[in-house]
């Protein structure tokens, strides 16, 4: 009875495995080989983020096409009808010739119309357009770079994403090679256990481990799925769109020179410093735009009134013109508020400058050590690969010449397979650990 249960246990998980690997190579064949640059690419014109950056900058031009046509001439019309009771109206201007105030007794005036147009020119607004202007652009200036920031995070997330598929994807090539070995191995050991040549617990021990690693499998599964969703969104394609990162993007490493220079990169190249600067710039205008409230307004105006009360008056064409001028006066205790704000926003920025770069000279060494660390794990990791392979075969001859044991002999397994995804994750993790020292310096692309 136990022999029929493991006959159909092994049937079971031989078509478990067939499945896996079928399914496996299978989405391998039909995947879509994407490089790393395409990925870039893709993800650069598909990025929400981006898209939401590029509304701030629009909104920057606008503004400024705002303030530009507040210099623009101004006009208004406005037009009234109006129903009267029986007014009392003692006319104070000769009637007829006669030199005494006219009576208003035979008046019955029960209605009045009026029309009005009106135009004003801003000929001097205390500097406000000038200086309005000027911290307008620069706040435009200031919003592009934004964009470029946000631009390089997304590269830099895409890289990241991309590293992930390539080490999903070899994890689960990887994973499936050695759960064929494994179900090999179980089946070499039914043999052997069933000819009495093999203890009945060196079957389980082989049984686990194959269990173990279709586990391992599922997982490494299911991460792919997750990360080709991932990447999926991030390139604006459909969902579930089989995706294998190109190995070719993995191969070549570059120098990591020396971490001075690439932190004075970072400070000649970086989005987010220059746009803090720029700002600075404009806070300091805008300081001058609250101090203009201390300066009068003029401006050109003109008029048109039109005015008909029957029975009484009919103006038609009543124009005028001239120069406006007005002063606040009340400015010389309401407008220091206002100053001290620009001032301290001012002072905050400047502050800001200081925390960025104090921030950058982290980022940098952090990136630029991370890089060092990281392509120094290829060469240990590489080494490891081969420890593991040599560590295997020797443990399988001796295991062949039973000298180790069952364990011994699976550990060694398990050991070999962690080694090479150990290895080609660092491949990958050195490429995204050089992308980010790029972009702490600024110059990724």
């Amino acid at each position: 009875m136990n022999t029929t249960f493991s006959n159909k246990h092994l049937f079971g998980m031989a078509i478990g495995i067939v499945l896996i690997v079928a399914t496996t190579r299978s989405m391998a064949q039909t995947a879509r080989t994407i490089t790393l640059e395409e990925a870039v690419e893709m993800s650069l014109k598909s990025s929400k983020q981006l898209k939401l950056s590029q509304t701030n900058v629009d909104l920057a031009g606008l503004n400024i096409r705002q303030i530009k046509e507040n210099q623009l001439p101004s006009l208004g019309v406005s037009a009234s009808y109006l129903r009267l009771n029986s007014p009392n109206i003692d006319l104070k201007i000769k009637q007829s010739g006669n030199d005494s105030t006219g009576s208003s007794s035979s008046l019955a005036v029960h209605q009045a119309m009026y029309a009005m147009a009106s135009a004003s020119l801003p000929l001097f607004s205390g500097f406000r357009f000038k200086y309005g202007l000027e911290s307008a652009h620069f706040l435009e200036q200031a919003a592009k770079l934004d964009a470029e920031y946000d631009r390089d995070a997304v590269i830099q997330n895409t890289i990241a994403a991309y590293s992930n598929l390539y080490k999903s994807r070899k994890a689960v090539d990887l994973v499936a090679e050695n759960l064929k070995r494994e179900h090999e191995r179980v089946e070499e050991f039914t043999n052997r256990e069933k000819n009495g040549l093999l203890a009945r617990n060196d079957l389980m021990k082989a049984k686990l481990q194959e269990s173990n690693v279709q586990l391992a499998l599922l997982d490494a599964e299911n991460d792919l799925r997750v990360t080709i969703i991932n990447m999926g969104i991030l390139l604006g394609l459909p969902e579930n769109t089989p995706l294998v990162a190109d190995s070719n993007s993995f191969i070549s490493l570059k120098e990591e020179g020396n971490v001075n220079d690439w932190e004075q990169k970072a400070l000649t190249n970086r989005k987010d410093i220059a746009a803090n600067s720029i700002r600075q710039k404009a806070a300091h205008i805008d300081i001058k735009t609250a101090k203009a409230d201390f300066y009068p307004s003029i401006a050109l105006t003109a008029g048109y009134v039109a005015l008909s009360i029957p029975g009484v008056a009919t103006i038609p064409n009543a124009m005028n013109a001239g120069i406006g001028l007005r002063y606040d006066i009340a400015s010389f205790w309401k407008t220091g508020a206002k100053i001290a704000k620009a001032k301290t926003y001012e002072y905050q920025l400047k502050t800001n400058e200081g925390l960025l770069l104090d921030r950058i000279h982290l980022d940098v060494n952090t990136a630029y050590y991370n890089y060092v660390l990281s392509k120094r794990k290829i060469d240990v990791y590489a080494k490891a690969v081969e420890q593991a392979d040599e560590n295997y075969r020797i443990t399988k001859n001796k295991y062949d010449n039973s000298l180790v044991t069952t364990t011994d002999l699976l550990d060694a397994d398990v050991a070999q397979v962690q080694s090479k995804i150990n290895f080609e994750s660092a491949k990958a993790d050195a490429v995204v650990a050089y992308k980010r020292l790029e972009q702490t310096a600024g110059v990724i692309n």
